[in-house]
């Protein structure tokens, strides 16, 4: 019996799990078929661009994502293009764009900025269909001074120390006793919360594996031949994990705080 409530529990969590991944899961079906589908006078980063802005559209009119999530996907989408504008810039080459492409600011087609759009859609989401709810943080001026640290870090790493290590040091101290709960069916679960930026960015990292080998960008050690994401990334996209989970926290917080009846925020 409690051998067959757990296997439940872990059925469901897959399923709830691809569906908070909605967007970043209809994302790599579309850089499959960017392979396959050829339209003429459309660049393969175009059509990425428009069908994903589609996918958007779409999500909302189904009431999947609500006009505040809409709000929040397009100001990670510009967080995000700001950093690729700066690490595929010449001087910095950290990974480039090689195809053409008419939507594009400068070295960057505009469909990058989804991919961190998608980042963020997934917590949202998750947030939402697990009915998130967060102990032991209480005030957010620490978080959000931790996350701008992070952000300016990914720039100033190129001509400053690398102080990932350091900023991995404060977040176990501005996180050390803060618990996330989630509920996967009728029972409440509760795990650290620095164990799921951690888990999160590890998926994240095998989803870039995947991405870069159907193309969707490509580090210098890539352009010849395709070769897997060194592991020192999975430390990067936890640091933006944790940007994207402030915001998102933070923004559900204040809307919730808005409310007559206010009460505890999840």
């Amino acid at each position: 019996m409690v051998m067959s409530f757990y296997l439940r529990e872990f059925f469901v969590f897959g399923l709830k799990q691809a569906r908070a991944c909605i967007f970043a899961g209809s994302f790599f079906l579309l850089l499959f078929l960017s392979h396959h589908i050829h339209i003429p006078g459309l660049a393969r980063y175009d059509f990425l661009f428009l069908a994903a802005v589609a996918i958007q559209i779409i999500l909302y009119l189904t009431k999947i994502e609500t006009k505040d999530e809409v709000k929040m996907i397009c100001l990670f989408h510009v967080i995000g293009l700001i950093l690729e504008i700066y690490k595929t810039n010449p001087a910095i080459g950290s990974w480039s764009y090689p195809e053409v492409g008419y939507f594009k600011i400068a070295n960057v087609p505009l469909y990058s900025g989804f991919m961190y759009a998608a980042v963020g859609s997934y917590i949202s989401q998750a947030w939402n269909i697990f009915k998130l709810e967060l102990t032991g943080y209480k005030n957010y001026t620490p978080s959000i001074v931790l996350s701008i640290l992070i952000y300016l870090n990914f720039f100033t790493n190129h001509f400053l120390p690398d102080f990932r290590w350091v900023l991995f040091g404060l977040v176990a101290v501005v996180f050390a006793k803060t618990i996330v709960q989630f509920t996967i069916t009728i029972r409440r679960y509760a795990m650290p919360l620095i164990i799921s930026f951690v888990l999160i960015g590890f998926f994240i990292w095998i989803a870039e594996n995947i991405s870069t080998y159907f193309g969707a960008w490509k580090y210098p050690d890539q352009l010849i031949t395709w070769t897997s994401v060194s592991t020192r990334k999975i430390t990067s996209w936890a640091l933006l994990v944790i940007i994207s989970f402030i915001i998102v926290a933070y923004l559900k917080h204040f809307k919730k705080q808005k409310r007559p009846l206010g009460g505890t925020y999840d």
